[in-house]
């Protein structure tokens, strides 16, 4: 998720969020791409991962403090790399 210009940021906006609608904000992603980013996340303490053990399989997301405190960082350095951009043109 952070080599492209997709953050959690903008995704969770403080929301918890379904495996589903991940997918359907993030439309250039596969599903493998996605499942292997979320893990990574997960792993550094950025996100939660909720799995509720029900059929259909149920699983949610939310960014963690550690998450939302990178937001703002997050944020400057896209809005800079769209500056930088447009200059290049």
């Amino acid at each position: 998720m952070f080599s492209g210009k997709s953050t959690p940021c903008p995704l969770f906006g403080g929301h918890v969020l379904r495996f589903s609608d991940l997918e359907r904000a993030i439309p250039a992603i596969s599903q493998k791409m996605l499942i292997q980013q979320l893990r990574q996340l997960e792993k550094d303490g950025i996100v939660r991962r909720i799995v509720h053990h029900q059929v259909p399989p149920k699983v949610e997301y939310f960014l963690m403090d550690w998450g939302q405190a990178l937001c703002p960082a997050l944020e400057a350095l896209l809005t800079w790399a769209a500056q930088r951009e447009s200059t290049d043109d």
